[in-house]
């Protein structure tokens, strides 16, 4: 992503949860594009309301004329996930939990989905997603975003475009290169204590492993 004059589409949606990749991509869609919508997605799980509320205070850093109001959108999958322990109804997975135990299924399908249908209806023509260099998941690779793609467009009769521009970064790599964003409002924790980082479990350790590989200091205030 290099510096070049405002993009000729003029406006963007980024699925936004004020965790590092988000933020990133805020910051790099407003350097970009005349207007920015940030979308929120909540669908029920045990950290949403926690996230939701960093993500508010994160907003305001911005302070650019292009930035929309942020839409929350609602996606509730009790019904579906049952007893799924993003629901709270088992343990979340530790510090030391593989990437497999964090896999939300069929998240990306889901996020897509609404925010395409979002964007289709206020004639948004561009949806960013913040996904990151070796994401081992399916519904993260390029395939299916271009699937996803696809079937909004013929389905929606929608120009939409779908990308993931920091799919070549890792999570230092962001923390390095965008570092005017205040990483210490952004939020992304699977348990929240007393509205912190919870510092145990594996999307913490994610965390504070971005930091270090950026070799910067974490400012995360961890409950633990």
């Amino acid at each position: 992503m290099t510096a070049h004059s405002k993009d000729q589409d003029k406006a963007i949606a980024v699925l936004t949860s004020g965790g590092v990749e988000s933020a990133a991509l805020l910051a790099e869609a407003l350097r970009r594009y005349e207007r920015v919508y940030p979308i929120y997605v909540r669908k029920g799980f045990i950290w949403e309301t926690v996230e939701l509320a960093h993500l508010k205070r994160l907003l305001p850093h911005f302070k650019a004329d292009g930035l929309a109001d942020l839409t929350v959108l609602e996606l509730p999958l009790h019904l579906v996930y049952k007893t799924h322990w993003s629901l709270g109804k088992e343990r979340v997975p530790g510090s030391k939990a593989p990437d497999a135990e964090v896999y939300l299924p069929g998240r990306n399908l889901f996020l897509l989905s609404l925010a395409g249908l979002f964007c289709t209806i206020r004639r948004i023509p561009s949806l960013w997603i913040g996904i990151l260099k070796g994401n081992p998941f399916q519904d993260a690779r390029s395939g299916f975003l271009h699937q996803m793609e696809s079937l909004l467009q013929e389905t929606l009769s929608s120009p939409l475009r779908i990308a993931a521009p920091l799919r070549e970064f890792t999570k230092g790599q962001v923390i390095r290169r965008w570092s005017q964003v205040p990483w210490e409002k952004t939020f992304s924790c699977l348990k929240p204590v007393n509205h912190k980082h919870c510092g145990r479990c594996q999307k913490c350790a994610e965390r504070k492993a971005g930091f270090r590989a950026a070799a910067l200091p974490d400012p995360t205030p961890y409950a633990k």
